[in-house]
């Protein structure tokens, strides 16, 4: 993921509600939106064979970011893609300080938290809110993060239960001139929610919502280089009730 937020135990009728969106080269492969013979429900990264955001039946979430360096990634480290599976799948990375840096957020259970390795390996414990989540560090709010952050909250309160609006949100191609700080973020390129351009830009938009008696709905809406919408995929799945608070 580039961009997301997460709203984690922070709606009477909601447990979880994640909405981000993948920006990556469009000639990368991938696969969409799918259920994978070990559980994971998530799209694939068809170079690196992980994936960048999931659920899993068992009651477990992961998404991460890349933490961007001005040097950027360096090749032939381990792959944060698979940090993710690992999560998801309910064992415990390993290289983690020699993988490229990273933002990661995995709830399991009842608990949730932010992993990095940036400067160095931290576990934070997440508390009951709305968390957004970037390229830079968790604390580093930057404008388009802060937006998505106001438009979960503002979807909270309507409290309708339409997942498309969510979908729609993050389709925001111009950033919010009034959260906007020049001193913040990346450049103007990469500052939009969402990224029009023909060869690195958004390839997907993805909304998972998880109610409190643990239904859940994965959607990922996919978008070819000019940015059209090419497909759009819905898992419904269940997490299990130790689950539930």
């Amino acid at each position: 993921m580039c961009v997301a937020a997460l709203a984690w135990t922070a709606h009477p009728r909601w447990r979880l509600v994640c909405i981000g969106n993948r920006d990556e080269f469009h000639s990368r492969p991938a696969a969409a939106l799918a259920r994978w013979e070990n559980g994971v429900i998530a799209g694939r990264d068809l170079t690196g064979g992980g994936t960048w955001l999931g659920v899993h039946e068992a009651g477990r979430f992961t998404l991460v970011t890349n933490f961007r360096q001005p040097e950027g990634p360096q090749p032939n480290r381990p792959s944060r893609g698979k940090l993710v599976v690992d999560l998801l799948d309910g064992r415990t990375p390993e290289h983690v300080a020699a993988m490229n840096s990273f933002n990661v957020i995995h709830v399991e259970g009842a608990e949730a938290g932010y992993l990095t390795n940036v400067p160095d390996v931290r576990w934070v414990p997440l508390m009951p809110g709305i968390h957004g989540l970037s390229n830079g560090g968790f604390h580093d709010r930057w404008p388009k993060t802060r937006q998505l952050e106001g438009a979960l909250a503002e979807w909270l309160a309507q409290d309708s239960g339409d997942l498309g609006q969510l979908l729609d949100t993050l389709r925001a191609e111009t950033p919010n001139p009034a959260l906007a700080r020049p001193s913040e973020g990346p450049e103007p390129r990469f500052a939009p929610v969402f990224i029009r351009n023909p060869e690195y830009g958004t390839r997907c938009s993805t909304v998972i919502a998880i109610d409190r008696e643990g239904g859940g709905t994965i959607i990922e809406r996919s978008f070819g280089t000019d940015g059209v919408k090419m497909g759009q995929r819905q898992v419904d799945f269940r997490w299990p009730s130790s689950t539930q608070d």
